[in-house]
């Protein structure tokens, strides 16, 4: 286990001074097949030519509207290093309207349990199509947040054709836990201070890797709560979205 540590914390404040991320491109909109509803995308191509990588992003519970900028600074590092990023709504119509009448959280917490069978399905039907794409380089990542990272771990256990897992503050659902045979290489990102997610989810999804063969690695910061990386003036953000792009270019673009 690594913790951000006060040289992290000088480094991030560095970049945070020298600069400001820029917007990502204008994404392109694309609607995937699925057994039920199509899923709704949005890709951010990177600059890079021939065949490239991709990683899929999965929102929180309230999707990629509530802090779009924040989901965009990882596009933007990622597509500067030559991957194809995917903003993946995996969300139904009938999933949205069922989690917007919900008003307690024991009630969306069941709701989410029944759909995460479902939810990584959509998911797999989106690595599908973006592998089969003349662009791609047969490598793909997944990187999930909060319920995202749920959904992201899910899938990555199930579809092999997934190479590399990032999660932040997140886990791997309890019910399923015990089914995992597999899993890729895989990179937690979580703050001690979580009270949505307790950290013990993420230390459980990483020995969970482990204990299958995967390489995995979390990442913890103190004093730091749920969705962390969100602020835009924190160190601590700019020492995630580096992480996480360090490690997903590693495994997809391999050397």
């Amino acid at each position: 286990m690594r913790t951000f540590s006060r040289r992290s914390l000088l480094a991030g404040l560095a970049l945070v001074a020298a600069s400001r991320p820029l917007l990502a491109a204008t994404a392109e909109k694309l609607s995937i097949d699925a057994r039920d509803e199509p899923v709704a995308v949005s890709r951010y191509i990177s600059a890079g030519s021939g065949k490239r990588p991709a990683v899929l992003v999965l929102h929180g519970s309230r999707g990629f509207g509530l802090r779009l900028r924040a989901y965009e600074r990882y596009a933007d590092a990622l597509t500067a290093d030559g991957i194809d990023t995917y903003f993946v709504r995996y969300y139904t119509p009938a999933d949205e309207h069922a989690i917007e009448t919900m008003h307690s959280r024991e009630s969306r917490e069941a709701y989410e349990t029944a759909r995460f069978d479902a939810w990584a399905a959509r998911v797999s039907s989106v690595v599908a199509t973006i592998l089969s794409r003349t662009d791609s380089s047969g490598r793909v990542g997944l990187l999930g947040f909060s319920l995202g990272g749920y959904v992201a771990a899910v899938t990555a256990a199930r579809d092999e054709r997934v190479n590399a897992l990032a999660v932040l503050y997140a886990g791997m659902p309890e019910k399923i836990a015990p089914q995992v045979k597999h899993l890729p290489p895989m990179l937690e990102l979580h703050g001690k201070a979580d009270r949505n997610v307790p950290l013990a989810a993420g230390e459980a999804l990483v020995r969970l890797g482990k204990s299958v063969g995967a390489p995995a690695e979390i990442v913890t910061y103190p004093g730091k709560g749920h969705g962390f990386d969100f602020a835009d003036n924190d160190p601590t953000t700019s020492d995630a979205v580096g992480r996480v792009s360090r490690f997903l270019q590693a495994r997809l673009n391999p050397t």
